[in-house]
């Protein structure tokens, strides 16, 4: 069985997002294994071995302390292997998530984590968000998808007033407004940064 508790232990970090490893372990392992299943043929990422694979995974649990406990919704655009979207499903199962992704091998991949994982908060379409109408999210995620500064106002139009954008940055690349934050953490060697904006009207 894969475990992620060496890696996090041997990289000193905090636990990512406040998650309850213990909680969710059999399915962020049962996760990293589908992906490496997968990703030998369909091409999810550059990740090809476990540590590789349990970087990004522990990585993208960052994020998931930015989204706010009481939401019931998240969109996650160009969701790729599902990092972070299977990863908020998994870590928040009672927050309804749905992954936008337009590759349909890719989609097929999400559908099938939903499926084998037992996520039944989580969905994928195989869409781009220009065709998905839906503009009343609680939480809008993306990550490494778009420049930091456009998926900002892309993903501000896709929630509610007083929802929530969240971005993942790997270094400072935009001026923030009054409206936005930048949490910083120290990840292995780096500094990295999840990007908050919270909509005002």
């Amino acid at each position: 069985m894969i475990s992620l508790k060496k890696f996090w232990n041997d990289a000193n970090s905090l636990k990512p997002g406040g998650i309850q490893y213990q909680n969710i372990s059999d399915k962020v392992d049962g996760y990293i294994e589908l992906f490496l299943k997968w990703n030998k043929s369909i091409n999810l990422s550059a990740a090809r071995d476990i540590a590789a694979v349990a970087e990004h995974v522990a990585d993208c649990f960052y994020l998931v302390a930015h989204v706010p406990p009481e939401a019931e919704s998240v969109l996650d655009v160009g969701a790729g292997g599902g990092l972070p979207g299977v990863l908020l499903a998994i870590a928040r199962p009672n927050t309804k998530v749905l992954s936008l992704e337009p590759v349909n091998k890719k989609q097929a991949f999400l559908r099938t984590c939903a499926r084998e994982l037992k996520l039944a908060n989580y969905d994928a379409l195989p869409i781009r968000l220009d065709d998905h109408e839906a503009a009343d999210y609680d939480v809008a995620v993306s990550r490494a998808t778009w420049e930091i500064s456009d998926w900002l106002a892309m993903g501000e139009q896709r929630v509610r007033v007083g929802g929530v954008v969240l971005g993942m940055e790997a270094t400072p690349s935009v001026v923030l407004d009054a409206a936005t934050i930048r949490s910083s953490y120290d990840f292995l060697d780096k500094t990295r940064a999840i990007i908050v904006r919270t909509k005002q009207s």
